[in-house]
């Protein structure tokens, strides 16, 4: 069997005066690389895409970061300026991508930006600037760094046990990546909590009743995906369903030509 197939949603860009539809380079490494995977870069388009035509010509879906954030309107909230960037392209194409995954049980793996978006996706909220909040640590990334020490690992994350992530790397302190300015606020009725940060932050859910991996987590695998032991595990869980789902698929077409064939 050839390499399964996964869609990444793009962002929208703008370079030397052009609009670009683009995926950071991480996210595609890491699922060629760890995952064993090949990556399809969907555009972000506000009308045009049509999900299920996406999803039928793929194996899974892998929802990334970004600078952007989800549209304080796609949970009810007024948006202030402060609470951009927005990517109402990417919002677009993502949240529908993320519901119809789920309900035709195609894996699916959301990071940073992605576990927003499956949260609001199902029915959740977000918090905005949680640094501001009483008790809540920074967990914004930091300035005038390089790239390595900025996605260094270095915050513990609490695994919940008999959760998902917990068979994949294990329950209890698990160190990771988390850079981010907002965060899951009312968890979506569909989603259950898998891990949280020391100061109660939520940084890993699952969703509830999936037929397969569904999972979200707020810090970045994918950026030492090669060499960082749970972040590798998180991306080989996520191949092993990806192919699990191909291979079904193909075991159906064949099942219909014999069909035919009698």
């Amino acid at each position: 069997m050839s390499r399964p197939i996964i869609a990444i949603p793009a962002d929208i860009r703008e370079f030397d005066g052009a609009t670009w539809h683009a995926v950071q380079q991480q996210y595609v490494q890491a699922t060629v690389k760890a995952a064993g995977l090949m990556a399809l870069i969907v555009p972000a388009l506000e009308a045009e895409n049509d999900a299920d035509a996406i999803l039928d010509r793929v194996d899974g879906l892998l929802v990334s970061g970004s600078a952007s954030n989800v549209h304080p309107s796609l949970y009810g909230k007024e948006a202030l300026e402060s609470d951009g960037p927005f990517d109402p392209a990417r919002d677009a194409t993502s949240l529908p991508l993320i519901r119809r995954a789920i309900d035709r049980a195609i894996p699916m793996l959301a990071i940073c930006r992605g576990i927003q978006e499956l949260n609001v996706a199902l029915g959740g909220t977000l918090a905005s600037e949680i640094h501001e909040q009483p008790g809540i640590w920074d967990h914004r990334k930091p300035q005038n760094v390089d790239r390595d020490t900025m996605y260094s690992i270095r915050q513990s994350v609490f695994v919940k046990e008999g959760s998902c992530i917990a068979r994949v790397v294990g329950p209890g302190e698990v160190r990771v990546n988390s850079l981010h300015r907002q965060a899951i606020a009312d968890t979506a009725p569909r989603l259950q909590v898998e891990a949280l940060a020391e100061d109660g932050t939520i940084e890993a859910v699952s969703v509830i009743g999936a037929k397969a991996f569904a999972v979200g987590v707020q810090w970045h695998p994918e950026y030492w995906a090669e060499t960082d032991s749970p972040s590798r595990k998180l991306f080989v869980a996520f191949g092993d369903a990806v192919r699990d789902y191909a291979a079904s698929k193909e075991r159906l077409v064949a099942a219909s030509h014999q069909q035919k064939a009698v």
